[in-house]
């Protein structure tokens, strides 16, 4: 669904990503962990075209999308969940997932927004509320759930744990495996790497803008160096 190969990121001389390629299959989540300042966040940032590789090639779906418009990646169906939730604070819950759903005729919205509200039971009960109003766990629930309104084909999700208790962080991380089981595909970055493998088909550790290894989420689980350096042992 997914094959980013040999990509490379600069902000300005410094290079960021390195000669990166991994590749996503229909129905996975794939993990991309390490750790602060590794470059993960730049890789989703950039296949969103919201930064752009300099050589190699970004193929979605089997269309070369590394010199796409940000907008055009996500009518494609590919969707980004950004790091720090990033919603319309002074909006509501219901305006937010309104804005979700601006790729799509507004025939087709309230069905996508009840499935929204199904999934979410909390966001309907709020759904008059600002999102400035939420609490943490609440605004990242709205954040999945706007990204849901555009109907990804392939989800991506940018530190979706980042700032949350441990009960709710769960709770996340319980709603991406029930995402992943309605056939939802992933590409799933975080800090938590304990919590990304559990959930994750596949993952690829990255230090310093390289991948330096890739493997199943069972075998990295496995791995001593993995265990050391991001498990805690």
């Amino acid at each position: 669904m997914l094959a980013v190969n040999n990509m490379n990121v600069y902000y300005g001389s410094i290079h960021a990503i390195k000669d990166v390629s991994f590749k996503v299959l229909q129905g996975e989540i794939v993990t991309l962990i390490g750790a602060n300042g590794a470059g993960k966040s730049t890789i989703l940032k950039t296949i969103s075209g919201l930064l752009r590789s300099k050589g190699g090639s970004i193929t979605f779906m089997n269309s070369e999308i590394k010199a796409a418009a940000p907008h055009s990646i996500v009518k494609r169906g590919l969707v980004q969940v950004p790091e720090g939730r990033r919603i319309f604070l002074k909006m509501s819950v219901q305006q937010n997932l309104e804005m979700g759903n601006y790729i799509h005729e507004k025939s087709t919205m309230h069905e996508r927004m009840e499935n929204v509200f199904f999934r979410f039971p909390r966001l309907k009960e709020r759904r008059k509320q600002l999102g400035g109003t939420l609490s943490g766990g609440e605004q990242q629930m709205l954040a999945i759930g706007r990204a849901l309104m555009a109907a990804p084909k392939l989800l991506m999700l940018d530190e979706p744990s980042m700032g949350l208790a441990p009960l709710l962080v769960e709770q996340i991380f319980d709603i991406i495996k029930e995402l992943s089981e309605t056939g939802v595909t992933m590409l799933l970055v975080e800090q938590n790497a304990r919590m990304a493998l559990s959930v994750a088909t596949r993952g690829y550790v990255l230090e310093t803008g390289r991948i330096v290894a890739a493997d199943s989420s069972e075998n990295l689980l496995d791995d001593e160096a993995v265990r050391k350096a991001y498990l805690g042992g």
